[in-house]
């Protein structure tokens, strides 16, 4: 499963970063690349819920994140 992190700067100087395919995962970072992570973090610890409670096993056979 492929998860496409959507990265945009706000206009206090804030970056945002997004995974909309996995509800609330949404975070926000001092640069790019720290808002990229946190989002990473984030998705792992909501897959991991769906894992542990049987959720959608079958959609995490193989996970990949992208980011623009």
């Amino acid at each position: 499963m492929n998860f496409r992190i959507e990265v945009e700067q706000e206009n206090d100087g804030r970056w945002i970063a997004e995974i909309m395919d996995i509800p609330g995962v949404m975070v926000y970072g001092a640069d790019k690349a720290h808002a990229i992570a946190k989002a990473k973090a984030l998705a792992l610890r909501v897959l991991a819920d769906w894992v542990e409670n049987d959720e959608q096993p079958d959609a995490l056979d193989s996970v990949i994140f992208a980011y623009a």
